[in-house]
């Protein structure tokens, strides 16, 4: 898992150099862009099911798993643009969510 997080790290760093608006605003955005990607997974959702009649079969369970895996990207840059260690804090939530979850 440490290479993910390496990855993430040096994405992060690209993402700051790139950046034309203040840290604090860029921390926000990063945030926010966690809605916007689920919103990409819910319109694959519609396109695997057809749901809208207009656009009929649009997507494929792939590109389903493609935006699920955007969703937690973005949440791994988010937390790593507002916590260094987000490594740690990432493996305590989920030992807590796990611990609370698996234990009964």
């Amino acid at each position: 898992m440490q290479d993910t997080w390496d990855t993430v790290e040096k994405l992060v760093e690209w993402l700051d150099v790139k950046s034309t608006v203040s840290p604090e605003m860029a921390r926000l955005l990063r945030v926010l862009k966690i809605s916007e990607e689920a919103g990409e997974v819910a319109e694959a959702i519609h396109g695997v099911t057809g749901s809208n009649p207009r656009k009929g079969n649009s997507h494929t369970w792939g590109d389903v798993q493609a935006e699920l895996c955007d969703v937690i990207l973005t949440g791994m840059v988010a937390l790593k643009t507002i916590i260094p260690d987000a490594a740690r804090v990432f493996e305590e939530r989920l030992g807590y969510v796990a611990a609370r979850s698996l234990s009964r």
